[in-house]
């Protein structure tokens, strides 16, 4: 009988890395709080998603990553590997993917949402910045709110 092949730890961060490049997504979302200071909640998330009866290549993400969720996604009846803590983005997921880099034009909206996810973390927050590169990110996405409303909240 054929064995499984024992997969090294660079190989298995590769084929994540592609695995994300066809079904992961990096996205910034805003909300409107009335009860913060700047009015504007800022969630950075990544995400991976997967049909339920092969959801195991999410647990190797949660494996491999060491820190988000796994839950259903209601929305498409996927199962979605998430990671929305700002800690875990800025010291795990962003330089996993600065070391093993997508190949599409997904890599551009990695960029500005690791420029987004650094401005955050160091706490140099300048709206109008973060929101144009937000806007450039998903083009093809949806929004709940434009860039001109947003901006009048602040």
């Amino acid at each position: 009988m054929p064995q499984t092949p024992v997969l090294k730890s660079e190989q298995i961060a590769v084929y994540l890395s592609g695995y994300t490049d066809g079904e992961g997504s990096f996205c910034i979302s805003f909300s409107p709080r009335d009860r913060l200071k700047a009015k504007i909640e800022i969630r950075p998330s990544f995400s991976v998603s997967q049909n339920s009866d092969r959801a195991e290549v999410l647990l190797l993400f949660k494996e491999y990553f060491s820190c988000g969720s796994i839950r259903p996604d209601r929305s498409d009846k996927t199962v979605k590997y998430e990671v929305r803590s700002l800690q875990d983005l800025v010291t795990k997921i962003i330089p996993h993917f600065r070391r093993f880099p997508l190949l599409s034009g997904k890599q551009k909206d990695f960029e500005k949402f690791a420029t987004i996810c650094e401005f955050l973390f160091t706490r140099n927050i300048n709206f109008e910045q973060i929101f144009d590169l937000a806007f450039q990110m998903n083009i093809s996405g949806k929004r709940r709110f434009n860039k001109e409303y947003l901006l009048s909240l602040l």
